[in-house]
């Protein structure tokens, strides 16, 4: 049905008069008339009862008008809906972080990007950095902040955070009161580390600092999620290396302590699809660049 015979009814049904609603519409009489009599036709029913004197809608074409202008109103909506989407005003993305990114990204990012766009749609999973990777190369997130890089189709990367390597130290050790500890001084200790097999690149950078300063680490017990291991050294389980915006998990029974020894840098990288939703993707990395100074 011609979306134009709806808007000439309901034009014509709040006027209940031809001429007033010919002129409103800025067409003449005739071809109004016919229009409302062949969109009666095509319904079989009668909608208006006509004539020298009034017009009137017939109870059929009370029903049809409240109807009517339901449609309208859902064909207005579906356009500035759509014209939203293209614009990236409204819609979804999905953002994936590694949990020692929890706390710059929830408290700050999250919330200005909420803030001013409160119609996209955002969903948060928390991931490793190969796993995040898998999900991107997938298109089952829009946008990630992971450990690493790799050369993944559709997928561009972005340094946005450079952190060091820090210590963490049950409060009852021996150095838990110094300001820095060398990380000869742990030769001894019982590593708490982040699986090799679900974060190669972060764990090798751990071993490699360790084994440069002659220090090979006795790694006692692997966990995936830093405030995982920030628990196991506070339970007394050993001590561990770990990015320095883990820090951000300061609980009861653990000390951060710089390393003496020039730590390496610890990249935060922020990874999006190129290829999928890009105007709400754009508008979400648009916060980050923000936040960040990307480059």
């Amino acid at each position: 049905m011609d979306i134009r015979k709806l808007r000439y009814f309901i034009t014509v049904a709040e006027e209940l008069h031809f001429h007033r609603a010919a002129e409103k519409l800025n067409m003449t009489q005739p071809p109004l008339s016919q229009q409302i009599q062949n969109l009666e036709e095509e319904l079989g029913v009668k909608l208006l009862e006509r004539t020298r004197k009034m017009v009137r809608l017939t109870p059929a074409g009370a029903v049809f008008l409240e109807q009517a202008r339901l449609i309208m109103a859902q064909l207005d909506r579906s356009i500035q809906l759509t014209q939203k989407a293209d614009q990236g005003i409204i819609g979804h993305v999905t953002v994936a972080f590694v949990d020692s990114a929890s706390g710059s990204i929830m408290v700050d990012v999250l919330r200005k990007f909420r803030a001013a766009y409160p119609q996209i749609e955002l969903t948060l999973r928390e991931m490793t950095s190969s796993q995040q990777l898998q999900a991107l190369e997938d298109g089952q997130i829009h946008i990630g902040f992971l450990r690493y890089q790799e050369d993944t189709r559709h997928v561009s990367f972005r340094p946005c955070q450079m952190e060091t390597l820090i210590a963490v130290l049950p409060d009852h050790h021996p150095m838990a009161s110094q300001t820095q500890v060398s990380i000869r001084e742990l030769a001894n200790e019982d590593f708490i580390l982040f699986p090799r097999h679900l974060g190669s690149p972060f764990h090798r950078l751990v071993l490699d600092y360790c084994r440069a300063h002659g220090v090979d680490p006795r790694i006692k017990q692997e966990a995936i999620q830093m405030y995982t291991i920030v628990n196991l050294v506070a339970a007394g389980m050993g001590i561990s290396i770990v990015p320095s915006s883990v820090d951000v998990f300061q609980r009861k029974g653990v000390v951060f302590l710089p390393l003496q020894e020039n730590p390496p840098s610890v990249p935060l990288y922020t990874a999006w699809r190129t290829d999928m939703n890009q105007e709400v993707v754009s508008r979400f990395m648009s916060i980050v660049e923000g936040e960040y100074e990307l480059h």
